[in-house]
């Protein structure tokens, strides 16, 4: 998108509440043209509220939301253009997959030859041929995934919002979706909002990441910005660093940048090796610090055995802010 290109979404100073208490508040962000952004969290802050507000669902406590410039803060979800698919695929089980699929475009009223291109063209994208007869109940859990992005891009919305659609997958599937959701969305050219709490499916998904933490949004960028510079010990521990106290300031450390000092040495950090195990071609290592703290370092060497005491020091880190 072009600076000068209105973005498909843009929310401003949102604030959402449950009961009274606040769920997130001025949460303020841009989705460009066909882009891809992921909202990465921990369970439970606000991830799935942000987006039943984007969607009309629920409605926010302060702030606006733009769709192609115009507000559609107080329309209702058919009104919106956008488009939110939950974790479980609720297809309509009495309906074929050519059906299902169908459904989004005629309940819009497109016309029947333009939902007979679009939905033989999701079938051959998502790799749905030969399965177009068959009921949600002759379907794997993928397969339903499949079919339910389908139908949702089938509607032709400006925006999708997608919550989690991959928590309910077993590990080998859920990569081989990852992808494809990847590809059809980039090939259909729809802009969508992923959310997740899966570090690593939302840095290989996103074309941007924002973090979102304690009601708070950090500011989005590049998933190789977002982990290179977490910013606040927050985000660092969230994205898999360790956080050391250096001369008063906290720095975060990966695990693969941490290394044992010789067994004389009197510098660096000493903790207790707690456990190891591999991790591939790697030994994952789990120590506690003097001062308590827990301590994850990946090495390819030989380690020390569960309580032995050992110094550690690192080849490079990070600064980050204190959290408020």
């Amino acid at each position: 998108m072009s600076s000068s290109s209105p973005p498909v979404l843009e929310v401003v100073d949102l604030s959402a509440a449950w009961e009274g208490e606040p769920v997130f508040q001025h949460v303020s962000f841009v989705v460009a043209e066909s882009e891809f952004l992921v909202l990465l969290g921990p369970n439970g802050s606000g991830k799935s509220t942000l987006l039943r507000n984007l969607a009309g669902l629920e409605r926010p406590v302060a702030g606006s939301v733009h769709l192609d410039g115009v507000d559609v803060t107080e329309r209702p979800p058919h009104r919106r253009g956008i488009v939110l698919m939950f974790q479980d695929p609720a297809l309509f089980p009495h309906r074929s997959v050519y059906e299902n699929i169908a459904y989004g475009g005629l309940v819009r009223r497109h016309a029947p030859e333009d939902v007979r291109k679009d939905v033989g063209r999701l079938i051959d994208l998502l790799h749905l041929s030969g399965f177009e007869e068959r009921r949600p109940e002759q379907l794997s859990g993928g397969e339903l995934q499949r079919v339910a992005l389908a139908r949702t891009l089938a509607a032709r919305p400006r925006l999708i919002l997608l919550d989690e659609p991959f928590a309910s997958i077993d590990v080998e599937l859920k990569a081989e979706l990852r992808t494809e959701f990847r590809q059809v969305l980039r090939s259909w050219g729809t802009a969508a909002i992923h959310v997740t709490h899966d570090r690593e499916e939302g840095l290989f998904l996103g074309d941007r990441v924002a973090l979102l933490f304690d009601g708070a949004l950090h500011p989005p960028g590049t998933p190789q910005e977002i982990f290179a510079n977490p910013g606040s010990v927050r985000a660092a521990r969230f994205l898999g660093y360790n956080v050391f106290d250096v001369r008063g300031r906290p720095e975060g450390v990966l695990p693969g940048d941490l290394h044992l000092l010789p067994g004389s040495s009197s510098e660096g950090l000493g903790a207790t090796v707690l456990v190891t195990g591999p991790v591939g071609r790697d030994v994952q290592v789990v120590l506690r610090a003097e001062d308590g703290s827990r301590i994850e370092m990946r090495t390819a060497g030989p380690v020390p055995a569960p309580g032995a005491r050992v110094r550690l020091s690192w080849t490079r880190s990070v600064s980050l802010a204190r959290e408020p």
